[in-house]
């Protein structure tokens, strides 16, 4: 099988672009994650990460290490696309006011999942993706490094302080029966 990948990958780098969408296509979902965390509209992140598939397939050529790094890579371009995306001027941009849709949850789950979400809005962009990509697509310290830009050292501490960010915003109130 990775004789398989190999060739998929050296096939992609030829110009095949069945091959191309063959390694693209098991991280497209992982890239939409992540660039939904970034840019906080799924619109936005469907046009980000086809923008990054279209540098990807540009750039293929350059790429060094194959496919073992691919995904990593990609999540890099992916997130690179989202930040210029983020530094558009704001007459690029028309938003629309999203219509108020009323949501009835559950009021302990949906009490807990909005102070979380409170908590990992409050805090900047690095430090949300680097939690999510490490704990939500639950990818190794080594290749989440390689998609922040930073040594495995720099990842783990940005990991640790941004868990230490987050802590405070979930103050846990006792309960008592």
């Amino acid at each position: 099988m990775a004789e398989t990948d190999e060739q998929t990958f050296a096939d992609a780098r030829a110009g095949d672009a069945a091959a191309f969408n063959a390694l693209l296509g098991p991280i497209l979902d992982p890239a939409f994650r992540v660039a939904v965390l970034v840019l906080g509209d799924p619109t936005e992140a469907e046009d980000a990460v086809q923008e990054a598939a279209l540098r990807a397939w540009g750039k293929l050529r350059q790429l060094r290490g194959g496919r073992a790094v691919f995904r990593a890579w990609f999540l890099r371009i992916v997130v690179n696309e989202c930040r210029m995306v983020r530094r558009r001027p704001w007459w690029a941009v028309l938003r629309v006011a999203a219509p108020n849709v009323s949501r009835d949850f559950g009021e302990d789950a949906a009490v807990g999942r909005l102070d979380l979400r409170e908590a990992l809005a409050a805090l900047s962009e690095p430090d949300r993706v680097a939690l999510f990509l490490y704990y939500y697509l639950d990818l190794p310290i080594e290749e989440v490094a390689r998609i922040l830009g930073v040594s495995v050292n720099g990842s783990k501490s940005r990991i640790h302080r941004a868990l230490l960010r987050l802590r405070p915003g979930l103050e846990m109130e006792e309960v008592t029966p």
